[in-house]
């Protein structure tokens, strides 16, 4: 069997170098790393030392913009219980990473991960940051995108589900109760998840013959005081809807405590579809209507296809992952037809009765 000498020959280090590298040592410089791997490799040193050297049992969750916002919403939380259960299989580790706060000048994002001993990356992008996707997977660095999907990007893993079929739906069964209008309250950060709820939302409108109105079609943040927010402006207008779909869980929460305190029926004075990640529908009064999704699922598949892959590289049937997973829509306490005395209801929670309803 080759000699650790033999490899500290062939890579110009020191046996304890060697034995640094091939054991993790946080204090090898990745470099000599690579050298020690390599000459190890060469030489026919056990390719399961060898390799397990090249990759840790780290894996990290990264970010191209901030590790946490507001903003973000609830699916992250979700996400990060199932990436969690997922790593338990082969006992990997997790590391939350910032990609573009720790790029030294002219480093590439590949190259951080690599710095810090990543073995394989699970990656969060939005509307501004796809492009990071592509350049991992280009680096060779084991990765998969979750919550977005890249069809015309072959080397890109990912796992996501679509949302925007389901979405029309929503808005469908509104119309079908006998809603005309129905405003939108949507994810201020344009991922693919909140394009697709939007564009359904749009599609059902269309296919109905009923004229987008962007006054009821409102970006909003991802949080409880979002949605709460949006009620308070929604109902105060001298023309309210009758309904309204939210794209995130923690906005669709604000919505329904906002109509509470502003004495708003849910449904008799305004219906609400929201999105679920989770089970958050469950816990409202009245259970909510809605799209649903299982993050914690995505982070669960996205860890355990990883971790398999750094366990198994030659396996074959691990080379991808590229998976669209399906929502559903689950009717509710929250949708009901559109009330017959339509009011409108001021900030103050006064109400002013409207002579027609809405159309």
């Amino acid at each position: 069997m080759p000699s650790v000498r033999q490899i500290a020959s062939q890579a110009r280090v020191s046996v304890a170098t060697v034995s640094r590298a091939l054991n993790n040592h946080p204090n090898v410089d990745p470099d000599t790393r690579r050298r020690v791997i390599e000459a190890a490799e060469s030489v026919g040193y056990p390719k399961a030392i060898a390799s397990r050297a090249g990759q840790t049992n780290v894996i990290a969750l990264a970010y191209a913009g901030e590790l946490v916002r507001a903003d973000y919403g609830g699916f992250d939380a979700a996400m990060q219980a199932g990436i969690l259960r997922g790593l338990n299989e082969h006992r990997f580790d997790l590391r939350l990473v910032a990609l573009h706060r720790d790029a030294g000048p002219g480093e590439t994002y590949a190259r951080v991960l690599e710095r810090k001993m990543i073995g394989g990356t699970i990656l969060r992008v939005f509307e501004d940051s796809r492009q990071v996707a592509g350049q991992i997977a280009e680096s060779g660095q084991p990765c998969v995108v979750i919550a977005d999907r890249f069809p015309d990007q072959p080397a890109v893993n990912f796992i996501c589900c679509e949302s925007r079929a389901d979405s029309r739906r929503a808005i469908q069964h509104l119309i079908d109760l006998g809603h005309r209008r129905i405003a939108l309250g949507v994810h201020s950060i344009r991922d693919t998840d909140h394009v697709d709820r939007r564009a359904g939302y749009e599609d059902a409108l269309k296919e109905n013959g009923i004229p987008l109105d962007p006054s009821i079609e409102v970006e909003i943040v991802a949080s409880t005081e979002g949605g709460a927010g949006l009620i308070t402006r929604l109902m105060s207008m001298p023309k309210p809807p009758t309904a309204v779909f939210f794209t995130d869980p923690l906005a669709t929460v604000g919505a329904l405590r906002r109509c509470l305190e502003l004495g708003v029926r849910v449904p008799q004075d305004l219906s609400i579809v929201g999105f679920d990640d989770s089970d958050v529908r469950k816990h409202t009064y009245p259970t909510c209507t809605s799209v649903v999704q299982d993050a914690e699922m995505l982070g669960f598949e996205a860890a355990r296809w990883l971790t398999r892959r750094l366990i198994h590289p030659g396996d074959e049937n691990l080379k991808s992952l590229r998976v669209v997973r399906t929502t559903r829509l689950e009717i509710n306490q929250t949708t009901g037809r559109p009330s017959a005395d339509p009011v409108r209801v001021l900030p103050d929670g006064s109400r002013v009765k409207l002579q027609q309803p809405h159309s």
